[in-house]
C-alpha cells in the first residue's frame, strides 16, 4: 500500500489537509472578530466614512441604501475626510445622499479636510459640522495636463493620429492646444461649474447669489465655513452623532453603528497559501520519483 511505502507522504498530505482546515478556522474566526455585522439590538446612528479621493461611489451607495432600509437607524453621520475627486461620483453620492435625507435626518461630520468633491458630498446632508480648523470650501472645477511636445522633439519622435472628428483627440499631450478646443473644455467646466453652485444652493438652501460669490476655487476653514454659512455648527465627530441621534428623535445614550466591513486580504492570503500547500504536495506526490500506487495484495 502507498501508506506503508511512503509514510512521509502521506504525512504531508495529512498535514496539508489539516493546515487547510485549520486556516479556513481562522479565517472564519478572524472575520467573526473584525466585522462589524448590523445589529439591530435598539436605535442607532449609523456612521459612514468617506475618506480619501472620491474616485468611485458603489461602495459609499450601498451602505447608505442599507442604513436608510433598516428601521433601528433613525439618522446616519456621513464622517468626510476627502479632498475632493471625480466630479460624477461626488454627484452619485450627493443623489444618493439626498433621496435618504427625505426619509431620516443625515449629518455631515468633517474631518480635517472636505473640500471640492467632499464639500459637494457635505452639501446634501441636512446638517454639517466642521472643526474650526477644517480645511473646506473650493468650490470649483479644474481640468488640467502635460503636454509633452517639446520632449518627444528632443528624443525625436513624432506621434500619428487618426481620428474620426475634428475634437476626438481633444487635450492630446503630444500637441497644442487649438484656441476652440479651449473655448470648448472651458465651457464644459463652467457648466458643471454652475451645477455644484446649483447643488450646494439647493442642499444648504441659499440663494445662488450667496454661493457665487465664494464659489471660485478658494478654501476656508471651518470657522470662516460657518461664517459664511456653508457649515451650521463648529464641533468634533462625537458632537455630529449627538446631534443626528438628537435630530433621530434617540431617547438616552445613542449608540453609533458602522456598515460591515469586507474581509480583510490577510483572508485572503491565508486561504491563497493555504490551496497553495495542498496542490504543492499533490504535485509533490505524483512528481517523487519513487511514489508509486502500489494495489493491494
Amino acid at each position: 500500500m502507498f501508506t506503508r511505502r511512503h509514510p512521509y507522504l502521506f504525512a504531508l498530505l495529512v498535514m496539508a489537509a489539516l493546515g487547510t482546515v485549520s486556516m479556513i478556522f481562522f479565517s472564519i474566526t478572524v472575520t467573526a472578530l473584525t466585522g462589524e455585522p448590523v445589529d439591530s439590538d435598539g436605535e442607532k446612528v449609523g456612521v459612514i466614512e468617506l475618506v480619501g479621493a472620491i474616485v468611485d461611489s458603489k461602495q459609499f451607495l450601498e451602505q447608505i441604501k442599507e442604513f436608510r432600509e433598516a428601521e433601528f437607524i433613525k439618522a446616519i453621520v456621513v464622517r468626510i475626510d476627502s479632498p475632493g475627486g471625480g466630479v460624477g461620483p461626488s454627484q452619485e453620492i450627493y443623489r444618493e445622499i439626498r433621496k435618504t435625507a427625505a426619509a431620516k435626518k443625515v449629518v455631515a461630520s468633517m474631518g480635517s479636510v472636505a473640500a471640492s468633491g467632499g464639500y459637494y458630498v457635505a452639501a446634501a446632508t441636512d446638517g454639517i459640522v466642521a472643526n474650526p480648523g477644517t480645511i473646506t470650501g473650493s468650490i470649483g472645477v479644474i481640468m488640467g495636463y502635460t503636454n509633452f511636445e517639446a520632449l518627444l522633439e528632443k528624443i525625436g519622435l513624432q506621434p500619428v493620429v487618426i481620428k474620426s472628428g475634428e475634437f476626438k483627440d481633444m487635450g492630446s499631450p503630444v500637441r497644442e492646444m487649438k484656441a476652440d478646443e479651449r473655448a470648448l473644455l472651458t465651457s464644459l467646466t463652467q457648466k458643471i461649474h454652475r451645477q455644484f453652485i446649483d447643488d450646494i444652493a439647493a442642499g444648504r438652501r441659499l440663494e445662488v447669489d450667496r454661493i457665487e460669490p465664494i464659489a471660485d476655487g478658494r478654501i476656508f476653514t471651518g470657522q470662516e465655513a460657518k461664517d459664511l454659512g456653508l457649515v451650521d455648527r463648529l464641533g468634533n465627530f462625537q458632537d455630529a452623532v449627538q446631534w443626528a441621534g438628537e435630530l433621530g428623535g434617540i431617547k438616552g445614550e445613542i449608540e453609533t453603528i458602522y456598515p460591515e466591513k469586507e474581509r480583510p486580504p490577510l483572508i485572503e492570503y491565508l486561504m491563497e497559501s493555504a490551496l497553495k500547500l495542498v496542490s504543492q504536495g499533490v504535485l509533490t506526490m505524483r512528481h517523487h520519483p519513487e511514489a508509486k500506487w502500489v494495489p493491494n495484495p
